[in-house]
């Protein structure tokens, strides 16, 4: 006990408060109130200057006993106080393994994705290597070495992506066929699978899409191998035995060239959907046009140091998107770049 009757009020008020205290961070409220720069019993030990000389000593005596039992119980009660709060915690935090798993959702191969490594495998499976290229390219090689005219549309700021320094987004994949044939000697059986940029954006067209285009070069390649060739892979890729028409068509970079439709594949080559009405994929005609082709221009071989009196060879190119398209059955172009996950786990 203590005979000053205010040191006596701060001690027996922190202790109480220190008995009721249900937790660390209450007490240490409690120690700022009371042994803080500001608290009360700081405070009072701070102005033994103003009291009478006589009563200094012993006040400030009863003061400083008043602060260690005040620090000795507020240790006591924190080490308590933590060591519960501590269980509590290591409680809370152990594994129940009755408790059951939470599932996590799977991803998915993006539908592109999906369709690229098959493309990619059917062309394997015949012979063909995977090559890649830049897509920022020169005018020569998206289109100068290609066969292009200065004056083809093609060009024009409507079509293609301009850049600094007189360079582009490519528009198709084919650059890679003359980095290639630069590169190596044939025989060459090759795809080039890859983005291509180009001003467009509807329901079928983006102005970012994916080509795969491919090439054969070697001695008396004749157009006969370039059906053989894509007629199979679109029967393996639409895993059908669907009827495939070659349609006469023109491209700078092949002589002959040609488009290449194949059976609607969702009327089946009718013409009609199943209430007999005209199916609005093909528009009646039974037929969808799936890709370009033709057998490789001599001049394209004389940008490549090919000699064309002894060599011949065959390209062509397609959209992953379009195939894609009809392969699911998916009526805009836009919805695989959208993320939206409605459609996604539609391909889990």
């Amino acid at each position: 006990m203590t005979s000053d009757p205010r040191v006596q009020d701060i001690r027996d008020r922190a202790l109480a408060e220190i008995a009721g205290a249900r937790g660390t961070s209450e007490l240490e409220q409690i120690r700022v109130r009371v042994l803080g720069r500001g608290g009360a019993l700081t405070a009072l030990l701070r102005g033994l200057g103003a009291l009478p000389p006589e009563e200094r000593p012993r006040v400030g005596q009863e003061a400083n006993r008043a602060k260690v039992e005040i620090e000795e119980r507020l240790a006591a009660r924190v080490e308590a106080l933590g060591a519960a709060e501590r269980e509590q915690a290591r409680a809370g935090d152990r594994l129940d393994l009755t408790l059951p798993g939470r599932l996590v959702a799977p991803g998915a191969v993006h539908p592109l994705t999906r369709v690229l490594d098959e493309i990619i495998e059917i062309f394997e499976g015949l012979g063909f290597s995977v090559a890649e290229g830049p897509e920022v390219e020169t005018d020569y090689y998206n289109f100068a070495a290609l066969n292009f005219p200065d004056d083809h549309p093609a060009r024009d700021m409507q079509d293609t992506f301009f850049v600094a320094n007189g360079r582009l987004l490519r528009t198709h994949t084919s650059p890679v066929q003359i980095h290639t044939m630069e590169t190596r000697k044939p025989p060459l059986q090759v795809i080039v699978p890859g983005a291509v940029y180009r001003h467009d954006d509807d329901a079928t067209h983006s102005p970012m899409f994916h080509q795969v285009e491919g090439f054969m070069v070697d001695e008396r390649i004749a157009f006969a191998d370039l059906k053989g060739v894509l007629t199979h892979f679109l029967r393996q890729i639409f895993e059908r035995d669907a009827g495939v028409r070659f349609r006469p068509s023109f491209f700078p970079f092949t002589e002959p060239s040609a488009e290449i439709d194949i059976q609607c594949v969702i009327c089946e080559g009718s013409g009609a959907n199943k209430t007999g009405q005209a199916c609005r994929v093909c528009k009646a005609t039974g037929w969808l046009e799936i890709l370009g082709a033709g057998m490789i221009d001599p001049a394209v071989f004389k940008f490549v140091g090919y000699d064309p009196e002894k060599f011949s060879g065959f390209a062509f190119g397609m959209g992953v998107e379009r195939i894609a398209m009809l392969k699911y059955g998916i009526d805009d172009i836009r919805l695989f770049f959208q993320n939206d996950l409605r459609f996604l786990r539609q391909f889990n």
